[in-house]
């Protein structure tokens, strides 16, 4: 992309970096490139003998070799299966065939037309962001329907569209632990907190609830700064905006009463989503009737494509944008092939990080640098900043939140108790830096998506230029969430219901 505008030092670091990075090949390619890497990189790691003992399980961890007969045999008779098994690939496509359609029939385009001419264009920003920091409670959702939502309506008041997927991206992934409710993330790095913590303390509770009062706070932190992000350096920086524009013509009457029929529909959805959770004895309720941990939470991709999908049968109906199934078929197939240039890169991502897996060279990178931290012989605050660095940058590698926690969290949850922290203020510390580079981790698998998405708005965007953009949410987040962290550390303040700092020694 041309740049624009020059501002100061920072402006330029962010110039060097987008050159650099679009000097890179083509995402297909470079996925490619990386596959074929991890293929070299672990057939010499697996000669020198190297190992670690995962310590979850307490069991030796080899590095394996692909550049055998089995590793042959596995590329090539799991290769369909690495693709169809990619996780973002079915949430997109099922999530597409309700997004597409409201696309498709324009109710999309009838109700941003509403909201934006009604709304304050200074606050169109805050919402987005706002949205983007309150969607990881839907799981993974967020990555897919809000960006390219993010982009049409800053397209509709005369902004560039990459700065609004830019925003929407950044809130969803960066703000990945700041949030205003305890979700489903939460209770699944509690569960490996507590087992890490047993080791120290095999009397010890832990609550999903633990952080809920930083992740609250962070929210005010996360979301001005996402703003001033996206307006100061941001947009400047991208060229003006030359391509379709998304017209904000008044509503015509028919238009008007799809949407009223639309948000019927909608509210007829609801209401029989309601009836699966409310009561007791729900069919999308728990075991235990919880609601975070349940079947309702595994749902959220069919619900939210329904959630699409029947206002704009109802809109596209009403409007005579569908008159029968054949058009409804159409207009679903449209909003497919539009994900050709995605359903590539994710074919070669998903075989790049099948064969990370396979190799072990992530649980190895993990241990390794571990252990490095723990001898490099800090202590107090600079050793626990040292560990959200650590995390932010073992996160660039290994995407999943999950994954990365079952892996260091056994090391560092009883290490940091043998020096008087709690499991809690060690699980806060993972997540900041967890959060801090989900933006511009190219092995997060929804920045393929960002990608292709912006693709449509600039086709000359390459992967250095995306890179640039999403740059400055990482490094302005992190600068402010380790300030924040700080400062709650010298106050002493409370994590979380029952969540302290300190850990007594001795488990007391």
């Amino acid at each position: 992309m041309e740049v624009t505008k020059k501002r100061g030092l920072f402006s330029r670091f962010l110039d060097i970096v987008e050159k650099v990075g679009n000097k890179l090949p083509d995402p297909v390619t470079l996925f490619i490139l990386f596959a074929l890497a991890i293929l070299v990189v672990s057939h010499f790691a697996a000669m020198a003998g190297l190992s670690v003992v995962n310590p979850g399980t307490n069991e030796e961890v080899k590095a394996i070799s692909l550049l055998t007969k089995t590793g042959f045999q596995e590329i090539m008779t799991k290769m369909v299966s690495n693709f169809a098994s990619f996780p973002p690939l079915g949430l997109v496509l099922v999530t597409m065939i309700g997004v597409g359609l409201a696309e498709g029939v324009g109710l999309i385009s009838a109700l941003l037309r509403k909201v934006v001419q009604a709304a304050p264009k200074k606050m169109i920003t805050f919402a987005i962001v706002f949205a983007g920091v309150l969607a990881n409670m839907a799981g993974d959702a967020g990555f897919i329907v809000l960006p390219p939502i993010a982009a049409l309506v800053f397209m509709s008041v005369g902004r560039h569209p990459i700065a609004g997927m830019a925003a929407a991206y950044a809130a969803v992934a960066g703000g990945f632990s700041a949030n205003l409710i305890v979700n489903m993330l939460d209770a699944l790095l509690a569960g490996f907190t507590q087992s890490a913590a047993e080791i120290v303390n095999p009397d010890i509770v832990v609550n999903p609830a633990m952080n809920f009062y930083f992740l609250l706070g962070s929210c005010f932190i996360i979301v001005p700064l996402a703003i001033w992000v996206t307006e100061k350096i941001v947009e400047p920086r991208l060229p003006e905006y030359t391509g379709p524009k998304l017209s904000m013509e008044p509503l015509q009457a028919v238009e008007v009463k799809g949407l009223k029929l639309a948000g019927v529909a909608t509210l007829v959805f609801l209401s029989l989503i309601a009836l699966t959770i409310v009561p007791e004895n729900g069919w999308l309720r728990g075991e235990d009737g919880g609601i975070v941990i349940s079947p309702f939470m595994s749902s959220l991709v069919p619900v939210i494509m329904g959630l699409f999908l029947f206002p704009a049968l109802a809109y596209g109906f009403t409007t005579k944008a569908l008159r029968n199934d054949k058009d409804v078929a159409n207009e679903m197939g449209k909003a497919m092939s539009s994900m050709g240039l995605y359903i590539i890169i994710a074919f070669f991502a998903a075989q790049f990080i099948a064969y990370f897996n396979w190799s072990n060279l992530g649980i190895i990178m993990a241990v390794n640098g571990a252990e490095l931290l723990q001898g490099i012989g800090f202590k107090g605050l600079p050793l626990l900043i040292g560990f959200i660095l650590f995390s932010a940058f073992l996160n660039l590698f290994i995407a999943s939140a999950s994954a990365k926690w079952a892996i260091v969290g056994p090391v560092f949850v009883p290490m940091f108790m043998l020096l008087g922290y709690s499991p809690a203020f060690t699980q806060l510390a993972y997540r900041i830096g967890d959060s801090i580079t989900n933006p511009i981790t190219p092995m997060f698998a929804y920045f393929a998506i960002l990608l292709a998405l912006a693709k449509r708005y600039d086709k000359n965007l390459g992967l250095g230029s995306l890179i640039s953009i999403m740059l400055p949410y990482s490094i302005v987040f992190g600068i402010a969430w380790i300030v924040f962290f700080a400062i709650w550390y010298f106050l002493g303040l409370p994590l979380g219901p029952g969540a302290v700092i300190e850990y007594p020694l001795g488990g007391e």
